[in-house]
């Protein structure tokens, strides 16, 4: 871990710390594997419900392109996380991974209205499907799903991005579990009726899921403090630190889906107090709010400038 410090004529200091936070190198098969197997799996299962006219299973198939989709992106931005800034780009390529989730988003409601619109179709005037076929298939889906889970779940505890990968899979199963009941629900009662109704439930899950998604990638976008930071309780985490009288222009933004950034003015009358003040300041950012690359500019003045 680096930083420097610096005085200048006019009273300033600046520190700066990056730390860059990534997928470990080893989860690239893990990736691999778990795209791989949803993705042949969204084929079957897209197949067998045209084949069978099962609205469940598309709206099924739908939901674990979604799988795919989220493996895709996590996986790009592991490897765009690893890439070096270059002059033109001096953070590196990180924040490509806000925008690839922010048009995963968009691309998954374009296709959950066609699911819903093909389900209220068929709610008026529901052909009966083969539920055995239909619980089987999805059957098959909870055993990818589950084994994908599985191959997150020695990361899950220390990066956000592989814990996120590894409960998309395992709720996935347990909808796919969803679709095995509604199956053997039809096969038993011979209702069509009750395989559109599924698939709107699944649909309503997956617009739960993607509409927050939306509105947090909309969020990075814009630059917004990250979810599961409290703005007040890094001020007054450096408020707090000896020798300083106030802090101003505490900025907090996303660099990319995992990395926050910080920028922020402390006052202190006494000056820069030297490296040792400027470590204990970073390991507080980085422990207590998990922000690994900050720059704190301590101010000798006060605030009778208008600067704060």
């Amino acid at each position: 871990m680096s930083g420097h410090a610096h005085d200048h004529g006019h009273g300033h200091a600046h520190a700066h710390h990056h730390g860059h936070a990534h997928a470990p190198a080893s989860f690239d098969r893990a990736f691999a594997i778990g795209i791989a197997l949803n993705l042949a799996f969204v084929v079957a299962e897209g197949l067998a419900g045209l084949w069978n006219g099962s609205v469940a299973l598309l709206a099924d198939a739908g939901h674990n392109l979604s799988d795919v989709l989220g493996l895709v992106v996590a996986w790009g931005g592991a490897a765009l996380a690893r890439r070096a800034p270059t002059k033109r780009f001096t953070y590196g390529f990180k924040a490509s991974t806000i925008l690839a989730a922010l048009l995963n988003a968009l691309l998954l409601l374009v296709a959950l209205g066609a699911i819903v619109l093909a389900a209220v179709q068929r709610l008026g005037d529901a052909p009966v499907v083969p539920g055995l076929v239909v619980s089987a298939v999805a059957g098959v889906g909870i055993f990818v799903n589950a084994a994908t889970a599985w191959l997150f779940a020695r990361g899950r505890h220390g990066d956000v991005n592989i814990r996120a990968a590894y409960l998309h899979m395992a709720s996935d199963a347990m909808v796919s579990a969803g679709v095995v009941v509604a199956g053997l629900a039809m096969w038993w009662t011979g209702m069509g009726w009750i395989d559109p109704l599924v698939s709107l439930g699944i649909a309503a899950l997956i617009f739960w899921q993607t509409w927050g998604l939306l509105r947090e990638t909309v969020e990075m976008s814009l630059a917004a403090v990250p979810r599961g930071i409290d703005y007040d309780g890094v001020a007054g985490a450096l408020a707090a630190l000896p020798g300083v009288e106030r802090v101003h222009d505490l900025h907090i933004w996303p660099m990319s889906t995992t990395e926050p950034v910080l920028t922020a003015h402390l006052v202190m009358p006494g000056g820069a107090p030297g490296d040792a003040f400027l470590d204990a300041a970073r390991a507080t950012l980085r422990q207590r709010f998990g922000i690994g690359h900050a720059t704190l500019q301590v101010e000798r003045g006060t605030c009778d400038d208008g600067g704060c």
